[in-house]
């Protein structure tokens, strides 16, 4: 289990410790990327020793999936996922999308370009976490969606008025402080940050159809079949853990009829990239081109 979300992914495993007090229930939980080598590595030595692997990014459960590990996942837990986020072998659990994060008190979201792409091209000063596993994904997305020429220049537009993060976190509070005019960061950062400073002059805008609005998951790649395994994915599908994970994560909901969390526009009016997921994967070019450009 890659770790995720403060803690609220390992109080999900407690509710269902104490509802099923016989089920053996057995978590190693580390980095998604490491536990993403470590099964592969398990798998050319003898077999996978786990039943499930459950990360917080695609591009993860993409690397294991691609090494040709997951079991189909059965069509009763597909019939119970939004139809955009269904995968031969991934279980999306919860969206997390990609936003520009601004101060409300300086600037106007209508005056803020509509595509990821014309940022490289504004005077604007910006936020950024160039390490950080959910900006290479979303670099990725922009690799796969646009050219690898594209996203270097891209780069290359941004650097010169970008301030470095470790963490999306800090680019928003940056924003929030009038240190950088705007952020790219996933959405529940500015969220999180709202609920515990409800006065904080930041809000999120989307642009549209591109890596800037990448919808990524969360998710389960099944390595054992079983009725044991199914159940433990549906239970994460239901309705009562879906509802608490947009509730106290601020994650999106995979199923439908789920309200998404109350600060963000209704999914239907949100315009994320059509992209396979677990193409996200391919993230060592994303390394290269960023350590080419002198950024990592």
């Amino acid at each position: 289990m890659g770790r995720g979300e403060g803690g609220l992914y390992t109080e999900v495993i407690d509710a269902i410790r104490k509802r099923n007090p016989a089920l053996e229930l057995s978590v190693r939980r580390a980095p998604a990327a490491s536990l993403a080598n470590t099964l592969i590595q398990e798998n050319r030595f003898g077999g996978p020793r786990a039943d499930l692997f459950w990360s917080i990014d695609a591009s993860t459960l993409g690397v294991v999936i691609g090494e040709g590990m997951a079991r189909p996942v059965p069509e009763r837990l597909h019939a119970l996922v939004d139809p955009a986020f269904r995968y031969p072998g991934l279980a999306p659990l919860s969206g997390r999308i990609r936003t520009v994060v601004y101060n409300p008190a300086r600037l106007d979201a209508a005056a803020l370009p509509s595509s990821i792409m014309a940022y490289a091209d504004s005077d604007l000063s910006i936020g950024w976490a160039p390490a950080y596993g959910a900006f290479q994904s979303f670099l990725t997305a922009m690799r796969l969606l646009e050219g690898e020429d594209a996203a270097r220049a891209w780069i290359r537009g941004i650097k010169p008025r970008a301030t470095e993060f470790a963490g999306e976190l800090g680019a928003v509070m940056a924003v929030e402080r009038g240190d950088v005019d705007v952020a790219f960061a996933n959405h529940y950062y500015t969220l999180r940050l709202k609920q515990g400073k409800p006065e904080a002059d930041v809000g999120i805008t989307f642009t549209r159809d591109d890596a800037g609005s990448l919808m990524n998951t969360s998710g389960v790649v099944l390595l054992r079949e079983g009725d044991l395994q199914v159940d433990f994915i549906r239970y994460l599908l239901s309705k009562e853990v879906q509802s608490y994970l947009s509730r106290e994560a601020f994650e999106i909901p995979m199923v439908p009829g789920v309200p998404t969390p109350g600060a963000l526009p209704p999914q239907d009016d949100l315009h994320p990239p059509k992209i396979d997921l677990t193409r996200l994967s391919d993230v060592q070019p994303t390394l290269d081109l960023l350590r080419e450009t002198g950024v990592l």
